[in-house]
């Protein structure tokens, strides 16, 4: 039933939303003598894996680097590497799901796990929102905005009949979360494991925006709000869970959701005006995010 109502596709699920619209830091070696520090560097370079979705990979942020999964050479990983002076292996892909992970997403595109070995020292992975089909529910609240700008009409399709489905999707993913994380550390052993959660979407006090570039009615913007920040809750238990550290992109993204002006808007509208996918990041998100990312990793001592 969850999979009639939430369906997913391939690399396109990334721009769903627009068209459902449209139709309706420093050096990873320790600090010590410059010798000392080259030598650290010349035994060893940091080897870090990045896996995940569209929220990873950054569809249409400047510069795409490949066409087939829609990867920026700015997204949260390629910054992240840049700042650490690591070897990055980048196989987030958008439209993945947890499947993708073990099973090939694409003709030609191996499964993201593959990328994975006993040597890999770091791994990103933001995972699980096209597991619960949130493009899909977002093009269905377009399509219900009309007929009820100022009410609910999407929590009602999606909760009115006393379960919300969406909290079941959830609940459904969190499972096969922990199942990549197992493969995570199976595969790499001695990885640092870190899961990237989802940056604030939508007004975190829950007052909309309704409008022809983000047409969700002005009573569900609260409860799409609680929708991911229940997906991000699903994220961080199971990586407490399984061996892994959680990153809190939503906190420092607060504020800067698709309602906001262009300039403070991190996260871009149903129709973007900075390059970036719909209700995805344009490149300062990405940059936000990765900048939380390397806290989280910290200066030193980040392996263990």
């Amino acid at each position: 039933m969850l999979r009639k109502l939430f369906p997913t596709s391939r690399a396109g699920r990334a721009l769903t939303v627009g068209a459902a619209f449209l139709s309706a830091g420093a050096a990873l070696v320790p600090a010590g003598t410059a010798a000392a520090s080259t030598a650290t560097q010349s035994r060893h370079q940091v080897d870090y894996v990045a896996l995940g979705d569209s929220y990873a990979s950054a569809p249409v942020v400047p510069t795409q680097v490949d066409a087939t999964c829609l990867r920026s050479s700015q997204n949260y990983p390629s910054l992240v590497a840049q700042s650490r002076s690591a070897t990055l292996t980048d196989v987030s892909c958008s439209g993945a799901t947890t499947d993708d992970m073990t099973t090939s997403q694409i003709d030609g595109v191996a499964p993201q796990l593959d990328a994975l070995n006993r040597g890999t020292d770091l791994v990103t992975v933001t995972i699980g929102g096209n597991d619960i089909g949130f493009s899909t529910v977002l093009g269905m609240c377009a399509q219900l905005t009309s007929g009820d700008p100022t009410g609910t009409p999407c929590q009602t399709h999606f909760a009115g009949a006393g379960t919300d489905q969406v909290t079941g999707a959830i609940a459904q993913t969190g499972p096969k979360v922990a199942q990549v994380l197992r493969g995570i550390h199976k595969r790499a052993p001695h990885a640092r494991v870190v899961v990237v959660g989802y940056p604030d979407l939508f007004p975190d006090d829950g007052v909309g925006c309704t409008s022809k570039t983000v047409p969700l009615a002005m009573g569900d913007f609260a409860w799409l709000r609680d929708k991911e920040k229940a997906l991000n809750a699903m994220l961080a238990r199971e990586a407490r869970h399984g061996g892994a550290q959680y990153v809190n992109t939503y906190a420092p993204t607060v504020g800067h959701d698709l309602c906001k002006p262009t300039g403070a808007r991190w996260i871009e509208t149903f129709a973007p005006e900075t390059p970036a996918a719909p209700v995805h990041p344009n490149a300062t998100g990405e940059s936000v995010m990765a900048t939380a990312v390397g806290s989280a990793l910290g200066r030193h001592g980040w392996h263990h």
